[in-house]
């Protein structure tokens, strides 16, 4: 259990809030708060003094207490009986009434007497706890090694194994601290005869693991303070050193800037006999080794490894694809890597696989070898690529402008058992027709079709689109051509072929849309939306193609839509001639003419633009039931009466 302490936060608040009211020798130095901020939040038992919001510091520098901690002994101290210190820390108490009592019984916290106060209170874990407390906040200077053990010791001797392991990574990782041999003998005696077992193992490990620090370290030095000779290695046999994997290990990687260095060092302790390498001080070196200028004797030292029945480690082969992968990848050596990788039993994860893949289709030289290696070692591994994976690759392929080979790389992955999803397949089109790459756009659906997917109309839509969009309208035609040679005439093809249509025009090329359209339908039996027909009709007459505009009408006739006449009723009362109203007329009707109520809005639009004369020429040329309709001849003479206007009418 952890146990909650508030009072280093009230300080930090008090110190924040009255810096100017601290001595010079009262100011807790920051290591001590640093260490005590890491430690003692949990380990500080609840019964501590409970101390009020602010403290009152007031500088006295008669105050015994404020002296520094010193190794050195006293002069002229005389210090107090350790059961008045003990008596003072037993119980919680106010601050100011703990600093009185100490001040009253002139104590001096000098390191002797530091420790000797916590040895005498060792059966008590509580004082001992708030003594130490009160040393590690208020004393200037930060608390020995010694000081650490001595409370180490008493955590671990009265059964405070969670305080204790607190401790223990607290003097390991922020003060750099280890554990001296005799609490490492009093506290493994007392974890076993409490039947801790893993708890005794654990000690045993690290204290074995710090004895084994400090001796790699001198011979780390030995090594790398001199050049290598018969000199050195009569040192390092003359070192009293027990050579073992932790120590080997550690040496290595002390050595790790010195990767020649440490080499040696890895060759020389099994040629001497000194050690048998094993897994561990194998990855170790290989570790070292692991960036460009080694390369060689990196695989040397991998294939010594292999061939004696090691493996890679996770994080030799995440090291060594640092350093074969930055700047200017060694691709080949980081495939290999990764080959080794996957046929261990620590396999590197899917995303690396996909890194490799789109570092290689980046390279200065696309090396489809390569790439296919990858994806074999990936497969033959009981491992499926993904849809992620494709599209990964296809956005770095397009990158560095390389989407003309994308279809050697996505055969690849589809003949590796890839299933491409019909989304990911139209986005792959939309870009390659983007790009305006027809041709590769159209292997691309072959490759899929060949193992059996649908690409379906999305997929040629979208490439269609794409093509449309980039301004290559002939590839459009041209896919959509061979879109309806594969897949045949359906209803879903005709918005693609009004999304052709709409940028034919919107491109100022409405001639040559009604071209396509007009081949499409009458030889191909294509039949376009009825939109489509609208959309392209008002694009000719807008541009004065009046007799192309009439073409389509016609066919948009005999496809069974509703005539579309507002535009050409607009347009003829403006530009046309009482010839063309007649075509207009007759290409629009089912019979010879369509009904009377068609005749007067034109004749009213041709009234509405001020063209009466173009409005009188169309009469002439209509049927005599459209020139003696009285409707018709109310709008030519409207204040005669029908019978006796007519015969001039017909005169005119």
């Amino acid at each position: 259990m952890r146990h909650p302490w508030q009072r280093l936060l009230l300080l930090r608040s008090h110190l924040r809030s009255s810096p100017h009211v601290l001595s010079h020798s009262q100011v807790i130095s920051q290591s001590n708060l640093h260490s005590f901020s890491h430690f003692h939040t949990h380990t500080l038992h609840p019964k501590l003094p409970t101390l009020p919001p602010t403290f009152d510091f007031s500088p006295n520098p008669r105050l015994p207490i404020s002296r520094s901690l010193s190794s050195e002994p006293e002069v002229e101290s005389k210090d107090p009986d350790h059961s008045v210190v003990a008596e003072i820390f037993s119980r919680p108490r106010d601050e100011a009434d703990v600093r009185k009592d100490l001040e009253l019984n002139s104590v001096e916290f000098g390191h002797d007497y530091v420790l000797s106060v916590l040895k005498s209170v060792e059966s008590s874990p509580d004082v001992a706890r708030r003594f130490f407390d009160w040393v590690l906040l208020y004393e200037g200077k930060g608390l020995s090694s010694k000081s650490y053990n001595q409370m180490l010791c008493v955590l671990g001797v009265n059964g405070n194994v969670e305080e204790f392991w607190e401790m223990v990574d607290v003097m390991k990782k922020k003060k750099g601290y280890g554990v001296s041999r005799w609490v490492y003998n009093r506290v493994l005696e007392k974890f076993e005869k409490d039947g801790l077992g893993s708890d005794a193992e654990k000690l045993r490990g690290i204290f074995a693991l710090g004895s084994v620090g400090g001796s790699a370290r001198r011979v780390s030095k030995i090594v790398r303070n001199e050049v290598w000779s018969d000199d050195t290695e009569k040192q390092l046999q003359g070192s009293g050193v027990a050579f073992c994997a932790d120590l080997v290990k550690m040496v290595i990687e002390e050595l790790r800037a010195e990767p020649t260095k440490a080499l040696i060092f890895f060759r020389w302790v099994e040629e001497a006999g000194l050690f048998k390498h094993d897994q561990e001080t194998y990855n170790a070196v290989a570790r070292v080794l692991a960036r460009k200028e080694c390369q060689d004797r990196f695989w040397k030292v991998v294939d010594d490894m292999r061939s004696n029945g090691y493996e890679l480690e996770s994080e030799t082969y995440d090291k060594g694809f640092t350093g074969f992968l930055k700047k200017r990848p060694l691709i080949e050596d980081a495939v290999g890597l990764y080959e080794i990788a996957m046929a261990g039993t620590s396999k590197p994860s899917s995303e690396l696989c996909t890194y490799l893949l789109k570092k290689i289709v980046v390279g200065k030289e696309l090396d489809m070898g390569l790439f296919s290696r990858v994806v074999r070692i990936y497969t033959e591994s009981g491992n499926a690529l993904t849809n992620s994976m494709l599209d990964a690759v296809h956005k770095s392929l397009i990158s560095v402008d390389r989407s003309g080979v994308c279809n050697k790389v996505i055969k690849v992955m589809v003949e590796g058992g890839l299933v491409v999803s019909g989304s990911l397949l139209s986005k792959i089109a939309f870009k390659l027709g983007t790009a305006g790459k027809e041709d590769e756009a159209n292997d691309f659906i072959n490759i899929v079709l060949e193992v059996g997917t649908d690409p379906s109309y999305k997929a040629w839509s979208s490439l269609i689109e794409g093509c449309c969009l980039g301004g290559h309208l002939e590839k459009a035609s041209d896919c959509f051509q061979k879109m309806l040679q594969r897949e045949g005439v359906a209803s879903v093809a005709s918005g693609c072929f009004e999304f052709v249509v709409d940028t034919y025009c919107k491109k100022g090329k409405a001639t040559d849309a009604c071209k396509f359209l007009s081949d499409w339908v009458s030889k191909r039996q294509l039949k376009p939306w009825q939109t489509t027909y609208k959309l392209l009709i008002s694009k000719l007459l807008s541009q004065g193609e009046f007799r192309d505009a009439l073409h389509i009408l016609g066919l948009m006739k005999n496809d069974g839509y509703p005539p579309f006449i507002d535009p050409f009723i607009k347009h003829v009362s403006k530009y046309g001639t009482g010839d063309d109203a007649i075509a207009f007329l007759k290409t629009m009707a089912s019979k010879e003419f369509p009904s009377t109520i068609v005749f007067l809005r034109v004749f009213e639009a041709y009234f509405k633009a001020g063209r009466r004369s173009e409005a009188q020429d169309f009469l002439s040329t209509c049927p005599g039931y459209i020139r003696n309709h009285a409707d018709v001849l109310n709008l030519f003479c409207p204040d005669k009466s029908g019978e006796g206007a007519a015969p001039n009418v017909v005169a005119a």
